[in-house]
């Protein structure tokens, strides 16, 4: 079974605005409301493309009931911990000759709350996939990742984790089945400019050596690298197409590899589906579908070759 823990899911709220102007009255000609989260993400990708999967985390409120009830209409199972203080957060996407986003707080989350969490987390079985992804709401300890590692390293728990900064690097020690940054967080974790897939190379290598298993590094329309457990390095273009809405891309990307593990085992196609499921929901107003996603296999492999 595949698990997924969102520690701050959000309703996003997407409005795009013809010519934005602060302090005036404007209008919208275009608004939507998503789930949103990272892990979230990933679930609900997961279930376009055919595979279960259990979304974990906290949810409060009015905007937590509707976030529930959201994804349940996309058939997405959810066993979120309700808290009493505060709401769900809303996200609010607005599109206009600038993006600009205004990101919500989230509940506040108390350690009743997180212990009720381990005890989800203690209950998985060996063999099961564990994704945790995103940001850590102020009433989370910063060690969140690193504790939940700790507690499940001496079971056979496959973790993805994909996270930023201190955050991912503070937890390779516990030798993370796979972690995906993007080639910026990459950067920014080394202190240097990596803008080609052969700079990102040996970076992600480093990665291993400080104990990552496999590495997968997104880089947009740059396309994408990957170093796997065994040693062998893969690099791709991005599919082409006109990029819509970004938003998810990363996640899509994870929850696309973990469908070609699956689904093939074989980690060339698992990149490829990761790229293609990326790119498919970048290409798109929503979150990827199967459909488009074997259209872009079939574009990447019939260029390979």
């Amino acid at each position: 079974m595949i698990y997924t823990v969102t520690f701050n899911p959000s309703l996003d709220y997407i409005v795009r605005v013809e010519d934005f102007k602060t302090g005036e009255v404007n209008r919208t000609y275009y608004e939507q409301i998503l789930g949103g989260g990272k892990g979230v993400n990933v679930s609900i990708v997961l279930g376009n493309m055919g595979h279960e999967s259990t979304t974990l985390g906290f949810t409060g409120g009015f905007t937590g009931d509707a976030l529930k009830q959201l994804l349940w209409k996309q058939g997405v199972k959810t066993d979120f911990i309700e808290v009493k203080e505060g709401f769900t957060r809303i996200n609010v996407k607005l599109k206009s000759a600038q993006e600009t986003e205004i990101n919500g707080q989230g509940p506040k989350i108390t350690q009743e709350n997180i212990d009720t969490l381990y005890a989800k987390l203690d209950a998985l079985q060996d063999g099961d996939v564990l994704v945790i992804s995103g940001s850590i709401p102020s009433s989370l300890p910063d060690d969140m990742y690193e504790r939940i590692m700790k507690r499940l390293q001496n079971k056979k728990i496959e973790v993805i984790v994909d996270a930023e900064k201190d955050l991912l690097v503070n937890v390779l020690k516990y030798h993370p089945y796979l972690i995906k940054p993007n080639n910026h967080e990459l950067s920014e974790i080394f202190g240097t400019d990596l803008q080609t897939r052969e700079e990102v190379i040996p970076f992600a290598k480093k990665l291993q050596q400080m104990g990552a298993r496999n590495v997968l590094i997104s880089m947009a329309g740059k396309g994408a690298v990957f170093v796997s457990e065994a040693g062998l390095v893969m690099t791709s273009e991005a599919p082409h197409g006109k990029v819509i809405n970004s938003v998810g891309a990363g996640d899509s990307m994870v929850a696309g590899f973990l469908c070609g593990m699956m689904e093939t085992g074989d980690e060339k196609q698992a990149f490829l589906m990761g790229i293609c499921t990326g790119s498919a929901s970048a290409f798109s107003e929503q979150l990827a579908e199967r459909v488009q996603v074997e259209a872009l296999m079939k574009q990447l492999t019939e260029k390979e070759a």
